[in-house]
């Protein structure tokens, strides 16, 4: 998901986004523990999309934006 995207979106729909990556995240982890991950740069990709999401919502906790 790029930065761009993000930014568009309220923050409920970052809140959710966010909910849903990282209940993703536990579960490649548990694939991964279990040697069943096909894709072992999933998981990169989940972590930066939650690091972007983040980012993200503290940009707008700093500005005071609750869009």
């Amino acid at each position: 998901m790029k930065a761009k995207d993000i930014r568009e979106k309220s923050l409920d729909e970052l809140e959710k986004e966010l909910g849903e990556l990282k209940s993703e995240l536990f579960k490649l982890r548990f694939q991964h523990a279990t040697n069943q991950l096909e894709n072992p740069m999933k998981l990169k990709d989940v972590k930066k999309s939650i690091a972007r999401i983040k980012t993200v919502l503290r940009e707008r906790e700093l500005k005071g934006i609750n869009v």
